[in-house]
């Protein structure tokens, strides 16, 4: 079942929080994701589908916001580019206004006005941006990540058009001048390639979690989503969350916990 507003709003311990509400994000009752997934995706126990929680209450300031922005930017070497237009992102801050764009009527409750929502590529179960690849440096792993192959990307970016989160860059310049230390444990990019998150994938084949996670104090929970011990799992059966833009139907993977657990 999908909870009413006036249920969430308890949940979300915010009674002027009317305006959050709207058609740009599903929400998810605890306990309602198992049948949620299991119908949408036809997920069984012997499949994995990680994904990342974002709980809103981790995050009291900007520098909690750029802890975990700046993990990501020393891990995967992205190069610092003063120029919007221009500029390289995997993970950043956003307003509710622009992360929930459809939603946000112009008149939101303070303390929702004032949040900065961390924003990255969803790794969608269905994601268009695979779809529209021709040549295939953008695909979906056995594990729910979707993720590229730097040296097929050809730069036409069909994959920027089709994602709806805005979640691709591209590299209109050689991007290594603007990298202040490269790491080595992860590869620079060249002119004319898209690049994203791509939830760690290359930390986690050592057994590590992302970089972002680690920096977040417990505010970002990575896991196996069809795992029913993994934090994800726990989290998100105990707790309410929403999903940007669901009637795009392209089921993300990134949760947004904005209020409490279904008890206060």
């Amino acid at each position: 079942m999908t909870i009413g507003r006036r249920q969430f709003l308890k949940a979300a311990g915010a009674a002027g929080i009317l305006g959050l509400l709207g058609s740009s994000y599903r929400i998810f009752a605890p306990g309602e994701l198992e049948a949620f997934t299991e119908h949408k995706t036809g997920a069984s126990s012997a499949s994995r589908r990680m994904s990342l929680v974002v709980d809103m209450k981790g995050f009291p300031d900007e520098a909690s916001y750029n802890k975990c922005v700046e993990a990501c930017n020393n891990t995967h070497n992205i190069p610092h580019i003063e120029d919007e237009k221009h500029e390289i992102k995997w993970i950043w801050p956003e307003k509710y206004e622009n992360a929930f764009p459809d939603s946000s009527d112009g008149h939101l409750p303070e303390q929702i006005e004032k949040m900065k929502f961390l924003v990255l590529c969803n790794h969608c179960d269905k994601p268009p941006c695979v779809r529209v690849c021709p040549t295939k440096a953008t695909f979906k792993r056995p594990d729910g990540i979707v993720a590229m192959d730097y040296h097929r990307c050809i730069g036409c970016r069909f994959c920027m058009a089709a994602c709806p989160y805005g979640a691709r860059s591209f590299n209109w310049s050689d991007p290594r001048p603007f990298i202040k230390k490269i790491n080595p444990l992860y590869p620079t990019r060249t002119k004319g390639v898209v690049e994203k998150c791509n939830f760690c994938a290359d930390r986690l084949s050592r057994g590590e979690r992302p970089a972002c996670v680690e920096a977040s104090n417990g505010a970002l929970i990575f896991g196996d989503l069809n795992d029913m011990d993994s934090d994800v799992r726990k989290t998100l059966r105990a707790k309410y969350a929403i999903t940007r833009k669901p009637d795009r139907g392209t089921l993300p993977g990134v949760y947004y916990i904005i209020g409490g657990s279904s008890n206060d």
